[in-house]
C-alpha cells in the first residue's frame, strides 16, 4: 500500500530523531578538552587553503598562531602577505633551501633543520595555541627530518595547542599518530584543462 505524505513525513522524522539520538551520545561521549593534531594529505588541491582557514578561526577568537611553510616558492604567498602582518601570528617561510624548481641537497638539509628548530620551539610554547606546519610531510619523503621527532613534539606539546599539518603523503607512524586524518582527493584541476596557475588561487 502506498504511503501518504503524511506517513512518509512521519517515517523521516523518525529517522531524524533517531540520527540525533546517535550524534547527542557522540557528544555527551566527547569529554575531553585538549586540542588536536590534525593531518591533511592527499593528491588533492586544498590541504593548505584548509589549514590557513581553520588559523583564521582561531585568529577569531583571539588566539595565537605560528606558520612554519617548509616549501619556499617563487613568488610570495597570498597567504604570507596576509597572516605575515597580523600581530597573532609568527610567519616562518623557509629560509633559502626547499623550492619546487631547484634541488641542492645540501643546503635544503640545512634549511630543513632551521625551519624544524623553529617548529620545535612552537610545539613546546604554551602560549601559541595553533601551529601550522605546512607541506611538512615532504621532509620525511626526501628524507631530510625524522618523523618519530615530530610524533615526539606532537606527544609532549602543550595540552591546549592544535596542530595541524599538511603534504601530499606521510610516513606511517605520522598518519597512526594524529588525532585526525582527511585526505583530499583530486577529482578534476583546472590546470589539467589549460588553465594558468594565477595569484589568490594557487598562491
Amino acid at each position: 500500500m502506498e504511503r501518504t505524505p503524511e506517513q512518509l513525513a512521519e517515517i523521516e522524522m523518525a529517522k531524524r530523531l533517531k540520527k540525533k539520538e546517535v550524534v547527542d551520545k557522540k557528544i555527551a561521549a566527547a569529554t575531553q578538552e585538549r586540542g588536536v593534531s590534525i593531518l591533511l594529505t592527499g593528491n588533492g588541491k586544498g590541504k593548505s587553503s584548509s589549514a590557513f582557514g581553520t588559523m583564521a578561526r582561531s585568529l577569531g577568537h583571539g588566539q595565537k598562531a605560528t606558520v612554519v611553510q617548509f616549501i619556499k616558492g617563487r613568488k610570495e604567498t597570498g597567504e604570507q602577505l596576509f597572516f605575515g602582518q597580523h600581530p597573532q601570528v609568527d610567519f616562518h617561510v623557509m629560509g633559502h633551501g626547499f623550492t619546487w624548481e631547484t634541488r641542492d641537497p645540501e643546503l635544503e638539509q640545512k634549511a630543513a633543520n632551521q625551519a624544524w628548530e623553529v617548529a620545535q620551539q612552537a610545539l613546546s610554547n604554551p602560549e601559541v595555541h595553533f601551529v601550522l606546519l605546512d607541506e611538512i610531510t615532504y621532509m620525511y619523503k626526501y628524507g631530510y627530518l625524522n618523523a618519530a621527532d615530530l610524533v615526539q613534539a606532537l606527544a609532549h606539546r602543550p595540552a591546549h595547542q592544535n596542530v595541524m599539518m599538511t603534504g601530499r603523503t606521510a610516513p606511517r607512524e605520522l598518519l597512526d599518530s594524529v588525532d585526525t586524518h582527511s585526505k583530499i582527493a583530486n577529482e578534476r584541476h583546472a590546470f589539467e584543462h589549460g588553465v594558468k596557475a594565477q595569484p589568490g588561487i594557487e598562491w
